[in-house]
């Protein structure tokens, strides 16, 4: 940019450099009449222009003292279908304070009153210890004694009294596992005369206690424990609301996948995508296959057993989360290699003595998946099974003479055809064995044919015409392009991810009825065990928003305040999210 500017000579008797400043020559003008007769040179050491500028505003530089984003305090996420709070606020002792089972009951309601019983006793818990350690215990003392603070709120005629029993109305006997599609609605009443949650189903239940647990707040001051008088009836937008975790590039430990689907609860979804295995190791242990995790692993510890693949299933049904499985072929099949290589492809020419795809020529290699599929449907109990067929290349097969003579006989006359033929048979068996299929998306576009009910997983390219075509075509699918966690960007980068809807495309109600919700999708090739949840967490929570709220829930301003306070109800609950807009504090 070109900068008009009025420049004076200094003397140089003057000479005082600047950091940064050097000798140079300037031209000074010299102006007689209206005719510029000369031009002067001068040894100065600074030029002094005075520059007629409009500085543009940054938003950056002038700032307030205190956080960017002001935290809610007692505010839901994801935001209920519908809530009314009112004025009126019970105190909660913790001493005291329980919930009480009415109707029906079972081990899964038992075991989350337990967990939700401790989550609300111990709110403020750690403000008070911290309080205290800095040297501030007369907030603890207000509480002790009747001082003024207690008598404050004692004296608000808003306060209707203590709160010490919380009636949990389970109304039909429990489901055992979670399914897609389960019913997870529920109510709140919280006002004068009691405090209930209510569903029809346990699922419903589990989300109205993580609901409940959320508006229970520490007062400003911290003297009371206190919940404002509520209605709520709430509901999900979408029934598939994901979390896809790679543990083939780095292997996760157990308690940390457990911390996973603590902090995916808290955000109330409910599929477990375990992306357990991939090129680079495969540490799931096969009861049919112990060779694959033996060889295929990256170390003996980086092994998930039978008992932790139980455990993890386990842990996810308690909070209503489903486990679904992925074993991705006929690509990304590297680490079977070395216990297997027969089930891979020997390449030849330049790529010699390397392994690739899954070999779809040879009955023994359907015969092996057969078998290792019958185990994976009693492992993991879900309906679906992620098959994958993302991302196969085709450079061994066109290398190697005896898929190119396969496919001389067969017909095939794209390297397409033949994955086409593998796909084909793997999910005709998944279909023999009752359950049903998820593939990425390459195996609809290469044109598969795919039983009803197979759910098309859009990743990449042009989501809202992929979404057009699969829903068109009478397949239910779920997106994901959108919400690639492992994919960074500056700052509190979780709006790209609330600005993404999975209904933003162009097709009728019945189409968009065909989209089941989505997942956000953690690769793990930058993430191992010790930065996993703070890259998960909460950029997570904004694809959970997206796929529980109703659409009318779309401002991001709005919502930046409501993930300040759930970020750090997350780091309260032991969950180390990391800070969503930028400066700001937690107690």
């Amino acid at each position: 940019m070109h900068i008009p500017c009025v420049c004076f000579a200094l003397s140089p008797s003057r000479q005082k450099h600047a950091k940064g400043s050097s000798l140079q020559w300037v031209p000074t003008p010299s102006v007689l009449g209206a005719k510029m007769k000369t031009i002067l040179l001068y040894h100065v050491s600074l030029s002094v222009c005075i520059a007629f500028l409009t500085i543009p505003s940054t938003g950056g530089y002038i700032v307030d003292p205190g956080p960017v984003v002001k935290a809610t305090k007692g505010e839901i996420w994801p935001k209920p279908r519908n809530q009314t709070t009112g004025q009126h606020f019970y105190a909660i002792k913790t001493g005291t304070f329980s919930f009480q089972s009415m109707n029906f009951s079972c081990d899964i309601l038992d075991k989350a009153l337990e967990r939700y019983q401790k989550l609300v006793v111990s709110i403020g818990n750690t403000t008070r210890r911290a309080l205290v350690s800095r040297g501030y215990p007369y907030l603890m003392a207000n509480v002790l004694r009747a001082t003024d603070a207690y008598r404050s709120w004692r004296s608000d005629p808003n306060w209707i009294g203590y709160l010490e029993e919380v009636k949990v109305d389970l109304k039909a006997p429990c489901e055992t596992l979670p399914y897609l599609s389960m019913d997870e609605e529920y109510t709140i009443t919280i006002d004068d005369s009691q405090a209930k949650l209510s569903s029809f189903s346990i699922w419903g239940m589990l989300r109205a206690l993580e609901s409940f647990s959320q508006m229970v707040v520490l007062s400003d001051d911290a003297s009371l424990v206190r919940i404002n008088s509520t209605a709520i009836y709430d509901g999900p937008r979408f029934s598939h609301r994901g979390l896809l975790v790679d543990t083939s590039r780095h292997f996760i430990d157990t308690c940390t996948l457990v911390k996973i689907l603590d902090g995916m609860a808290y955000n109330k979804l409910n599929v477990f995508h375990w992306h357990i295995v991939d090129d680079h190791s495969f540490p799931y242990e096969s009861r049919t296959f112990p060779e694959l995790s033996q060889k295929g692993a990256y170390h003996p510890s980086m092994v998930y057993s039978q008992a932790d693949v139980a455990m993890i299933v386990e842990e996810a049904r308690l909070r209503g989360i489903r486990v679904m499985s992925e074993f991705d072929t006929p690509g990304h099949t590297r680490s079977w290699g070395v216990s297997h290589p027969e089930l891979l492809t020997e390449c030849y020419d330049q790529y010699r003595g390397k392994l690739g795809p899954m070999d779809p020529t040879r009955e023994s290699t359907y015969t092996f998946l057969s078998s290792l599929f019958r185990e994976v449907i009693e492992v993991f109990p879900d309906q679906y099974v992620h098959l994958g067929g993302d991302e196969v290349g085709f450079e061994c097969w066109a290398s190697n003479p005896n898929i190119l003579e396969y496919m001389k006989q067969n017909r095939l006359y794209s390297f397409e055809m033949l994955e086409e033929k593998f796909i084909q048979r793997i999910v005709d068996q998944i279909d023999e064995l009752n359950r049903s299929s998820l593939v990425w998306q390459e195996v609809y576009v290469n044109g598969v044919r795919l039983p009803n009910g197979t759910v098309v997983h859009v990743w990449t390219g042009n989501r809202q015409d992929l979404l057009n075509r699969i829903t068109r075509d009478g397949l239910p699918a779920l997106l994901s392009s959108c919400w690639y966690l492992d994919h960074l960007s500056t700052g509190g980068d979780w709006r790209k991810f609330y600005n993404c809807d999975p209904h933003d495309f162009i097709g009728t109600g019945k189409q968009k009825s065909l989209v089941l919700g989505g997942e956000a999708c953690m690769w793990s090739e930058v993430v191992n065990g010790h930065n996993i949840l703070q890259r998960i967490f909460p950029r997570v929570s904004a694809t959970a928003e997206k796929l529980w709220s109703p659409a009318s829930v779309n401002n991001a301003d709005e919502a930046a305040r409501r993930l300040e306070e759930q970020t750090c109800r997350m780091n309260h609950r032991g969950i180390p999210a990391q800070p969503p807009n930028g400066p700001g504090f937690c107690l």
